[in-house]
């Protein structure tokens, strides 16, 4: 389980078939606390560590996992997001993140508003009922706020503001127009959604 609050920024060096894809990602933690079998959360997918060393992780990502991220994400000179697992007593700075992508969105605007930049994400109708407006998302491992939500023929496109902070310390600053990046819907919506499925049977 994790939060969305990224506390590394790391690049995958190395990404060798070895039967499944096993990614080499340099990073800034300690990683002799870092015990093998340990889940990082890798710009919004769970991971786990098989192998690590000073300044560096590995990750084994399986077909499946491929197929369902953002296309293009496990390449060598790929900037990731990371995040280590929530610790008990952990403060939960941002929401319930667990690491599973539901959808992948695609950016179709980032502009510059007040200091800011506005992102605007398209995704497909599988996302659409779970954005709220002030509700929360996580976009490429990254607990974001939701300020504004529009239907579409496709699906939905939701409006992101992107702080300065936000940008220097996750790879929001480089975040393109056209650039597909990872979803996962909070957790609540989702519990919310089923909810109502069942009701609606009833």
């Amino acid at each position: 389980m994790f939060t969305g609050i990224v506390s590394d920024i790391g690049r995958i060096e190395a990404a060798d078939r070895q039967g499944d894809l096993r990614v080499r990602v340099s990073t800034a933690y300690e990683t002799d606390g870092i015990d093998l079998g340990a889940s990082v959360s890798c710009s919004g997918v769970c991971l786990t560590v098989v192998d690590k060393g000073p300044g560096w992780m590995a990750f084994d990502v399986s077909g499946e996992t491929i197929s369902r991220t953002a296309e293009g994400q496990w390449t060598a000179g790929r900037s990731l997001n990371l995040e280590r697992a929530l610790r008990l007593g952990d403060e939960l700075g941002g929401h319930i993140v667990t690491g599973h992508v539901d959808g992948i969105g695609t950016v179709k605007d980032v502009h510059e508003e007040g200091g800011s930049h506005r992102v605007t994400i398209a995704a497909g109708p599988e996302i659409a009922p779970y954005v709220a407006p002030k509700g929360s998302i996580t976009v490429d491992g990254v607990s974001l706020t939701v300020n504004d939500v529009r239907d579409t023929a496709e699906g939905v496109e939701f409006y992101l503001n992107i702080i300065p902070h936000t940008a220097s310390v996750t790879t929001f600053g480089d975040l393109k127009p056209g650039q597909a990046v990872n979803l996962e819907i909070d957790v609540l919506a989702r519990y919310l959604q089923r909810m109502e499925a069942l009701r609606a049977k009833s």
